[in-house]
């Protein structure tokens, strides 16, 4: 019998899988903050080229879409915790493959990455469904807050551990060290679901008529253009930044504590924006935020020197929270209210995901193109500049998404026309 934790976190009411789930994602984001933060700048290191991290990234975002699909038809006909099971032990292979190859892992920058790639894309499916299901409409905000504070405070405390770790012992025993610490933390997030209870599905995978909803759904379409958007942008700073700062600071050290900046007013405006973004504020919060992240960029364009990566840092620390929260909230909302959103929640899922990585391929793309054809610290912060303001779109796109009674006669008249054509 699932017990409820009643009022434990003020007034919000939470039972033990959402408690469990949390304890999950914290333990996530503490083995990948931990190590992850770093492998772009072991193979910069290697290979000293934009060109071989971008491929490495490339990898991630090719096999991340691919594996959800993968992941849906396989949650739809066995349990969406044999999923996220799946994921963390691909996860674990890819840090335990980067130990095996060593000083070689440049080489194999593509091999890695897809490994990555397929963990990201286990672990992330079934993540992001079991939220849909755990969670409901005055939860979520709650749970996405909360989520963001553990993951504030992974990554406040892992870059700069790793860092510290890797500047005081020979690099190949540091780097051996965290991604150890890494697999010995997935193994937890293992356990930790054994106690989740089961949820299998029943039914065919209809990834395709998720699609063409966009074309019913008003809602639907507007959020997967955010996402799209979304997407647009986090491609290239996703690695741009970090081989910025050690490029600047030649120091791993330096990283970890930007990332101690960062994730530190990120684990404060987690809590402030959980606390007084209601609702009706979501999409005002969504608009500031991206202006604050866009606007914050020119600081390290126009002078980048440390001080300006920690102030660019503590800027973003603040953006992030004020836009995460509301904006996937306001996503697991427009799917709850999609047409048959119990029945096709995990087709739901993956088509958001296989959305935004859609944005991030053609930003990699774009961005391999651009350095292979001029030089590359002359073109990058053009492109930095481009992509950088995409994120100001996604409030463009959900600014007209409405989930009461604006929208309502809308939405039943595109189900309705929906169930005819059908």
């Amino acid at each position: 019998m699932q017990k409820n934790f009643q009022h434990l976190f003020g007034k919000t009411e939470v039972n033990r899988d959402l408690i469990l789930l949390l304890l999950i994602g914290g333990l996530y984001s503490l083995g990948i903050f931990l190590s992850n933060t770093f492998v772009n700048i072991y193979l910069w290191k290697q290979a000293g080229d934009y060109i071989t991290i971008a491929v490495y990234n490339l990898a991630i975002f090719l096999f991340q879409p691919i594996t959800f699909i993968l992941a849906g038809k396989i949650a739809k006909k066995v349990d969406r915790i044999i999923v996220l099971r799946l994921g963390v032990i691909f996860l674990s292979l890819f840090f335990l493959c980067v130990l095996f190859i060593g000083e070689k892992a440049a080489t194999y920058n593509f091999l890695l990455g897809s490994l990555l790639g397929i963990g990201y894309g286990f672990y992330w499916l079934a993540f992001n469904v079991l939220t849909f299901e755990i969670t409901e409409p005055e939860t979520r905000d709650f749970f996405n807050g909360f989520l963001g504070v553990l993951q504030s405070f992974g990554g406040m405390i892992a870059p700069i551990s790793a860092g510290i770790i890797i500047s005081r012992m020979s690099e190949n025993v540091g780097y051996t060290v965290i991604f150890t610490v890494s697999f010995i933390l997935f193994i937890c997030a293992v356990v930790s679901s054994l106690f989740l209870k089961r949820r299998s599905a029943e039914g065919s995978f209809y990834f395709k008529r998720i699609v063409q909803e966009r074309k019913h759904n008003k809602n639907w379409a507007r959020i997967l253009n955010a996402h799209v958007f979304q997407g647009l942008r986090e491609g290239i700073f996703m690695f741009v930044i970090s081989i910025w700062i050690y490029i600047v600071t030649k120091s791993e050290l330096s990283l970890g504590m930007f990332n101690l900046f960062f994730s530190g007013c990120s684990f404060i405006f987690y809590f402030l924006t959980t606390k007084f973004v209601k609702q009706s504020k979501r999409k005002q919060s969504i608009l500031f935020g991206s202006l604050l992240l866009y606007l914050s960029l020119f600081i390290i364009l126009i002078h980048a020197s440390y001080v300006t990566l920690i102030i660019y840092g503590i800027l973003i620390g603040i953006a992030y929270p004020i836009i995460n929260v509301p904006y996937m909230s306001l996503t697991y909302d427009v799917i709850g209210k999609a047409r048959k959103a119990k029945e096709l929640r995990i087709e739901y899922i993956v088509v958001r995901e296989f959305f935004l990585n859609i944005g991030r391929v053609v930003s990699i793309t774009v961005f391999l193109c651009a350095v292979s054809l001029f030089e590359a610290e002359k073109i990058i912060p053009i492109l930095l500049i481009i992509f950088g303001a995409l994120h100001l779109f996604i409030y463009i796109s959900i600014r007209n998404i409405y989930l009461t009674n604006p929208q309502k006669e809308v939405l039943i008249k595109d189900q309705i026309s929906d169930e005819k054509n059908r």
